[in-house]
């Protein structure tokens, strides 16, 4: 190996993290002569490709990375120019690249050609600062994207299911070149985000899912599947755009759409095994619940935006608890939406108040909710279950405003998707009611939140409580406090929660299972963390966070008969890590060995 000299390697460092942390980068080696190479850190890996399949297979392709042995033996000796890199160079050579972009929608494409291109090199930049990238792969970057889907689109990433398949759903997947898939995240489009109904466009959502389940959860790519269901748009500038790439009739709904799904989900286990992880992602309120109810004791499934999205919101709440030094069953809760994520919120911090020992009847009384008619009471016509649950015996309010000012909550957790919910009187007025007021302006993306991070610090004087569901830079008020916002991002929830599902092989999935990881999330919460400002650990520990979420999950669902891999294993932590995908390369050098010289002489007449 020939080591970066320092002018070399200097200015790719340069260019790299020019004004950027930098990355975590193990050492640089380079080799540009006949015999040079760099030395694959993987383990040995054989494979039947040979030769050109090998440069456009995404899964095995390492670009100029190929040691000389390695590209004779593969016959790709001559694709490919005649240098030798190290990844640690092929990943500042993407960063080059990437900081030449001047927009995020142009990063994305650029991180998404590169997985279609190269998949370690791809996970290797993303965890090299997941801080960093996760706003591009993820919210609030992929909401552009999916609006943009169809100019984006480059290659297929997921299976593209139509409601004109249902009898055939089974054929379909046979056309998904893996077969060891462990879990699937679906969506049929009709929620994004709080971008509403974007129909065969929401494909963006299960593809950067997927892609944090490996970068933060370590969940193997090739083991992963995202889906579409298009069962049609209702969005009328989709069905008028001839570019448009999904079905272009209004959306299929009663009996049709609920035989699509009962079948797919009877198809995927088939294939997969009753063990296959299905995700439900993005999904309109109706159908989000029903079909919850409907699998969660049939099938290995959970609904991020109602589940996930609850536990991340109470380890924010639990994290929160250590700052206003008093209990959950103390603190009054007004929700502005009364949605997915608002209930899925609720009903886990109903059972985190009855873990305290509150009766569910008192904790009922601690949460109240606001939709767009104003506050759920009782005796309100048309309110579904879900809502009738949360109805208070109190008169008829009909704004936000309103509701702060009688209720006096301890706390206001934003999820409607309506930017600047939470007014400046709103804040005011929690201030004015709270010493330390908590506000979670949760909704995505950033264009939807509630209020900002600086709205929030400076209208409460640097006392309010504050995480978002996407990122904001760090506020510094004229008195020289400065925060750093904590994000609710459930990227803390679900990598995790799959390894450790993934690695048990758990039936099914309970909310005990997403009260654990609050409780694991907010213990990885530092004081140094609280005092800055952050209710989360650091985005570049989620790896970490996400281990640890799945370890107690793998002993949780042991102890309460729901593993299904046996013998259970002693040491838990050591088994886990055992499914932790790993963005380094494998060696493709064959293994060669010789006999004795006697036993390999050639016979002749």
């Amino acid at each position: 190996m020939v080591p970066v000299c320092g002018g070399a390697g200097g200015r790719l460092l340069r260019m790299a993290g020019a004004g950027r942390r930098p990355l975590l980068l193990l050492s640089l080696t380079r080799g540009c002569q006949a015999g040079g190479g760099a030395e694959p850190r993987g383990r040995a890996l054989g494979v039947k490709k040979r030769g050109y399949d090998i440069t456009r297979n995404p899964h095995l392709n390492k670009g100029m990375a190929f040691t000389l042995q390695e590209r004779l033996q593969l016959g790709i000796h001559g694709l490919l120019p005649p240098c030798f890199l190290s990844q640690d160079v092929q990943v500042l050579r993407v960063m080059k690249n990437y900081e030449k972009k001047s927009n995020d929608l142009d990063k994305y494409i650029v991180l998404m050609t590169l997985q279609d291109r190269n998949e370690k090199l791809f996970y290797r930049v993303l965890t090299s600062d997941i801080e960093r990238f996760m706003p591009i792969v993820y919210t609030p970057t992929v909401g552009l994207a999916c609006q943009q889907y169809g100019l984006a689109f480059r290659r297929p990433r997921g299976l593209f299911i139509t409601i004109h398949d249902k009898g055939h759903i089974a054929t379909i997947l046979n056309s998904w070149p893996e077969e060891d898939i462990k879990a699937i995240v679906v969506t049929d489009g009709e929620r994004i985000l709080g971008l509403g109904d974007l129909g065969s466009y929401g494909m963006g959502i299960p593809v950067g899912k997927l892609a944090l389940y490996t970068a933060c959860g370590g969940v193997h790519p090739q083991q992963c599947l995202p889906v579409l269901l298009d069962v049609g748009t209702d969005n009328e500038a989709l069905l008028s755009d001839p570019l448009y790439i999904g079905l272009k009739h209004k959306r299929v709904r009663g009996k049709q759409y609920d035989e699509l799904i009962d079948e797919f989900m009877q198809a995927v286990t088939n294939k997969y095994s009753m063990n296959c992880l299905i995700q439900f992602e993005d999904f309109a309120n109706a159908n989000a619940f029903r079909l919850l109810n409907k699998y969660r004791n049939r099938y290995c499934t959970f609904n991020d935006d109602i589940q996930g999205t609850a536990s991340v919101a109470v380890a924010g709440i639990f994290a929160a608890l250590r700052i206003t030094k008093n209990k959950l069953s103390d603190h009054k809760f007004v929700f502005q939406g009364a949605g997915e994520a608002a209930m899925g919120i609720a009903h886990l911090i109903l059972m985190a108040m009855e873990k305290e020992g509150t009766s569910r009847e008192d904790a009922i009384k601690k949460i109240w909710m606001v939709d767009s008619k104003g506050l759920i009471v009782k005796g309100r016509s048309h309110l579904n279950h879900e809502k009738e649950v949360f109805a208070q015996d109190h008169p008829t309010v009909n704004t936000l405003e309103e509701v702060v000012q009688k209720v006096k909550p301890t706390a206001i957790i934003g999820v409607a998707a309506v930017a600047g919910a939470f007014t400046e009187k709103i804040l005011k007025d929690m201030a004015a009611f709270n010493e330390r007021p908590i506000v979670f302006a949760l909704s995505n993306p950033t264009s939807k939140a509630e209020c900002t991070a600086e709205q929030c610090y400076r209208l409460t004087q640097g006392r309010g409580i504050f995480a978002s569901g996407s990122p904001f830079s760090k506020v510094t008020l004229p008195s020289g406090q400065t925060f750093f916002p904590g994000q609710g991002n459930n990227a803390y929830v679900f990598p995790g929660v799959a390894l450790g599902v993934i690695a048990c092989r758990a039936r099914h999935i309970s909310d005990d299972i997403f009260l654990i990881t609050a409780e694991s999330i907010a213990a990885e919460v530092t004081e140094e963390n609280l005092a800055e400002g952050r209710l989360y650990p650091p985005l570049n520990s989620i790896r970490e966070v996400s281990l640890k979420i799945a370890v107690k999950i793998v002993d949780w669902a042991y102890k309460h008969g729901l593993a299904s891999w046996y013998p259970e294993p002693a040491d838990k932590e050591a088994f886990v890590k055992q499914f932790v995908y790993s963005p380094d390369y494998d060696s493709f050098v064959t293994d060669e060995y010789s006999w004795p010289p006697a036993a390999m002489q050639t016979q002749d007449v």
